[in-house]
């Protein structure tokens, strides 16, 4: 486990590029979530390990599946006792008056109602959790969102990946139902987790990105689009100019292992 070897060396990145914010793609405590707001993973996974001053902005979080074997509501509770932790709803919207960062919106999606694997499904049933919200309902909220969104830039984020060479492979639910939303409202990227790996694959006008590897690190294979793919445990980071996301990954030493500019989507 490289946890605080990568809390470590995110922090020294954030100073270095001056970081207004953190994002977390889900699964925020492994391996099964939280009980309460006054569960001591709080303290132990979170407060005492993210401590550095560079890390101390706002952390916007987003559900995984292994989030709801714990208490999903705590987590989105916490926000409320943190000056850190933003999880105000399962899916929500950052505007660029949120980020501080014009042009940019970013919209953090719930994948695990999207995912449509029925052995997460029957896990969660297992565990009386199952998410409290209807799919289709946050599916109609992101194409709206994005409809009236006038934002040079839209990013998506979410837990499960919508393409992906790592263990868990593709997301057929997400590939059926959020792909083709991506595409039609003009999303440059597309960022996730749930696969412990670093990956960047494009296809099309479209770049997704999965950081999953902050604390530990599985292999990742090379599919369709593959620009890059990594099994060391590592974070991705982001600076952005007008006609490009600019894309870093590195590892947990702080070594950089890839970088690319993405270019913004038009239309």
């Amino acid at each position: 486990m490289h946890q605080s070897d990568v809390a470590a060396a995110m922090a020294r990145a954030a100073s270095e590029i001056g970081s207004r914010f953190v994002i977390s793609t889900g699964d925020n405590f492994y391996p099964a979530g939280v009980k309460s707001i006054s569960d001591p993973q709080w303290k132990t996974s979170f407060e005492d390990v993210y401590a550095a001053p560079a890390l101390q902005t706002p952390w916007h979080v987003a559900l995984g599946n292994h989030d709801y074997r714990g208490s999903a509501l705590a987590q989105m509770a916490y926000s409320r006792v943190s000056a850190r932790w933003q999880m105000p709803s399962p899916y929500f919207r950052k505007a660029a008056t949120e980020t501080g960062i014009p042009d940019l919106e970013i919209f953090y999606l719930d994948t695990t109602p999207l995912a449509g694997g029925w052995g997460e499904k029957l896990e969660d049933m297992a565990h009386g959790r199952q998410p409290p919200h209807e799919s289709r309902k946050q599916i109609a909220w992101l194409s709206e969102s994005l409809s009236r969104s006038s934002a040079a830039w839209k990013v998506v984020v979410g837990h499960h990946p919508i393409y992906s060479g790592g263990r868990h492979g593709d997301t057929p639910g997400l590939v059926e139902t959020i792909q083709p939303i991506l595409k039609a409202h003009g999303v440059q990227a597309y960022l996730n987790g749930h696969d412990h790996a670093l990956q960047h694959i494009r296809r099309g006008d479209i770049d997704y990105i999965c950081s999953g590897s902050g604390a530990s690190a599985g292999s990742a294979r090379a599919v369709e689009g593959t620009r890059f793919r990594s099994s060391r445990a590592g974070f991705a980071m982001f600076s952005l100019a007008s006609e490009s996301l600019d894309l870093e990954f590195r590892d947990f030493t702080g070594a950089t292992l890839y970088q690319a500019s993405l270019p913004r989507a038009r239309g």
